[in-house]
């Protein structure tokens, strides 16, 4: 399991992306009016503009992702452990993920590494 991605959602994407652009000295690999992406090494730091979800879509919740090789394996394992998922592995726009939460409530994406 690798680190691989931070979500940031804000109504301030413009804000947002200048500080990061500032902090890591480095300009988005893509940008738009309501989205940057930065890559630092092999993290990489998406700020999204927040919406409002449909009924089935995802909360736009900060999150971290972790990159696994293979996403319903590693949720059975984690369920196994004692674990719950808010979301059980699906096919995204961006390849197939599932979510679940810290114990503070924080959304954790596993991601199927590519």
């Amino acid at each position: 399991m690798n680190l691989t991605e931070l979500a940031y959602f804000t109504a301030n994407v413009p804000e947002m992306t200048a500080f990061y652009r500032h902090l890591l000295g480095l300009e988005p690999v893509a940008q738009s009016e309501n989205m940057a992406v930065f890559i630092l090494g092999p993290i990489k730091i998406l700020i999204h503009h927040t919406y409002t979800p449909a009924e089935d879509d995802l909360p736009p919740d900060n999150h971290v992702a972790f990159a696994v090789h293979d996403v319903d394996t590693a949720c059975r394992e984690l369920v196994q452990r004692g674990l719950a998922l808010e979301s059980p592995p699906q096919d995204h726009d961006w390849g197939r993920s599932a979510y679940l939460r810290d114990p503070d409530g924080n959304q954790v994406e596993l991601t199927q590494a590519e």
